[in-house]
């Protein structure tokens, strides 16, 4: 339907890419339906490398908007183009879009000075009936929240606290928006102040569970004192400091473990189905691993069993690893205890998840199978003293 045109604006490249233009799209054409050409290149110059991405967004918002803009400051066609080789009408007037039995098509021509070129075809995105509106119910969350604030200075820092507690404080309280009164999400401004990129060198985190929490750490903040519901410190990372991940082995099990994270975050709800399904393909067991871990407490349960228990552990901490990776939090290392190795080698690309789940099921049954009765001691003793005493201890260890 139309071309935005990178358009050099000389005589030797306008005329070199409307050519090529007309060779192309502007062939078999209907005379009520010419290419439309134009560039933004009239309203904001030259962009250098940014060209390109000026282009993309004057297209598709004309396909949002169903108008095609015009080019500013064309009084006629240049005559150094044939323009009767093909059917091509520039935009000298702002223009309807109009809906068709197909989607609005554009191209974007960017062209380097050095001789890179792109040129990139768009499509208008196929249209969805909006879903029906509910009723809103907030996800459970954790009781304690943290805000994340920084700056550049200690000063800016508490401005920042100071503005926050304004706006907090003349928002609406729980209470009121009860009574149908708006009401800021104590929620959303935290995920808002989680999402900035990147924590400036002087930081601090207000913790808290409700509104009048959030108000006492701030206040406290913003007055540079100290308080219960402040932690502050330097950004994670400045100072060469590394991020380390620990996956535990066998012990930490719980039927329910993850329980709400399953309910709540859909990464997590979604990785833990997903190597739930890889492990039971390798299990005996007629009720599924994902049952056994969000059950209700059980003493009976095969949770505790070592075949289920390396399973479950196995699957909890991979959800548990996606999550905190599709937040943006990523590990320089990751180290594992015991079952926590295997973990630990799948995340980091060694094992592919099927083969980290078969791994994961044959380890379990052959421990199962082992005697039973046995003890695991803990000794605090240098490699040299406890050897000494193995001799004494021939057969049982």
């Amino acid at each position: 339907d139309a071309v935005e045109a990178h358009g050099t604006g000389t005589t030797l490249g306008d005329p070199i890419e409307a050519q090529a233009i007309l060779a192309t799209y502007g062939q078999n054409r209907t005379p009520d339906r010419p290419l439309h050409l134009g560039s933004l290149k009239s309203n904001i110059g030259h962009s250098q490398a940014a060209a390109g991405v000026g282009g993309v967004i004057k297209m598709v918002k004309a396909m949002q908007h169903g108008t095609l803009p015009r080019t500013l400051h064309v009084d006629r066609p240049t005559s150094h183009v044939d323009w009767s080789t093909g059917s091509v009408s520039l935009l000298t007037e702002a223009t309807p879009w109009p809906e068709t039995d197909r989607p609005r098509r554009s191209a974007v021509s960017s062209f380097g000075i050095s001789g890179t070129n792109a040129h990139v075809v768009l499509e208008q995105a196929p249209t969805t009936e909006p879903a029906e509106r509910t009723a809103e119910t907030p996800a459970a969350l954790p009781s304690a929240r943290p805000w994340l604030l920084s700056g550049h200075t200690e000063a800016a820092l508490r401005a920042q606290a100071g503005r926050l507690l304004a706006f907090v404080s003349a928002s609406t309280s729980e209470e009121e928006a009860a009574q149908g009164e708006p009401s800021v999400s104590l929620a959303d401004i935290g995920r808002t102040l989680a999402e900035v990129p990147g924590l400036l060198a002087h930081s601090a985190a207000v913790v808290a569970e409700d509104r009048d929490g959030y108000l006492r750490g701030l206040a406290a903040l913003a007055a540079g004192e100290e308080s219960a519901d402040v932690i502050a410190g330097p950004p994670a990372g400045r100072g060469g400091g590394r991020t380390a991940f620990l996956f535990t082995g066998q012990g930490s099990q719980r039927p329910g473990m993850g329980r709400e994270l399953y309910a709540t975050h859909p990464v997590y709800a979604a990785t833990l189905d997903e190597v739930c399904t890889h492990l039971d393909r390798h299990l005996e067991q007629a009720v599924p691993l994902k049952t056994l871990i969000l059950a209700d407490e059980d003493p009976a349960s095969p949770l505790h069993q070592t075949m289920w228990t390396q399973a479950a552990l196995f699957a909890t901490e991979v959800a548990l690893y996606r999550t905190l990776e599709h937040h943006g939090l990523t590990p320089d290392v990751v180290v594992g205890h015991s079952l926590g190795e295997l973990a630990a080698a799948h995340v980091a690309g060694v094992f592919s998840l099927d083969d980290a789940c078969t791994l994961v099921a044959a380890r379990g049954r052959l421990m199962q199978t082992a005697p039973t009765g046995g003890a695991m001691i803990s000794i605090e003793a240098t490699e040299t003293e406890i050897r000494d005493t193995l001799p004494t201890h021939h057969g049982h260890l």
